[in-house]
């Protein structure tokens, strides 16, 4: 076991245990603001192109993913008046300490894509699959208004697909190619910085 796979176990044990209060009242709230279950589980491409389920903090109506694939603005009609505020501050994503413990992913690594897009990939891109994928990265971080900015187009998917995601796959391999410990805890500080302001 690396180190970086040392303080990923260790991370996201303790955030759960620390965290506890935090997740069961958001917990509470999703479950007496909205019909349906409390998590959201998702198919996702992980290391060496495996599937594995990703979890979340439902922020959706249910079967609100049927209806597309992409979140489209901030005010999405798909999305829960208390689901807009989970994910203005990734409140979402903390479920996904769970994958970090079971192995599935790291604190910090490429956010783990759909199987529909990463079949676009090229065979240089394919190399992002090398790692672990993570809760965050510099592509989390640069991209964490995308919601914003699909809504602002006239083909959310295309822009998604042709503009976004290669230049999403440009920023993991900033971490790829230069994984350290230095970097893991700039980008997990940068991380909290943008979430405590929301933006």
């Amino acid at each position: 076991m690396d180190v970086i796979r040392s303080l990923d176990f260790f991370f996201s044990l303790v955030g759960l245990i620390i965290l506890s209060p935090i997740l069961l009242l958001v917990a509470l709230i999703i479950k007496l603001t909205s019909r349906g279950p409390v998590f959201f589980k998702q198919n996702r491409v992980g290391k060496d192109g495996k599937d594995f389920k990703v979890y979340k903090f439902r922020s959706m109506y249910i079967d609100a993913d049927k209806k597309g694939f992409l979140t489209v603005g901030g005010k999405d009609n798909r999305i829960t008046s208390v689901g807009y505020y989970l994910r203005k501050f990734k409140l979402d994503e903390l479920p996904q300490l769970i994958n970090v413990l079971k192995g599935e992913m790291s604190i910090v690594g490429p956010r783990p894509e759909l199987r529909r897009y990463v079949d676009m990939y090229s065979e240089e891109q394919r190399k992002a699959l090398k790692v672990l994928p993570g809760i965050t990265d510099y592509a989390s971080i640069e991209y964490r208004n995308e919601n914003d900015l699909l809504a602002s187009s006239n083909n959310p998917e295309e822009f998604y697909v042709k503009e976004i995601l290669p230049r999403k796959i440009e920023l993991n391999f900033m971490y790829i190619n230069n994984r350290s410990l230095k970097e893991y805890f700039k980008i997990i500080l940068k991380t909290v910085g943008t979430s405590v302001k929301g933006r």
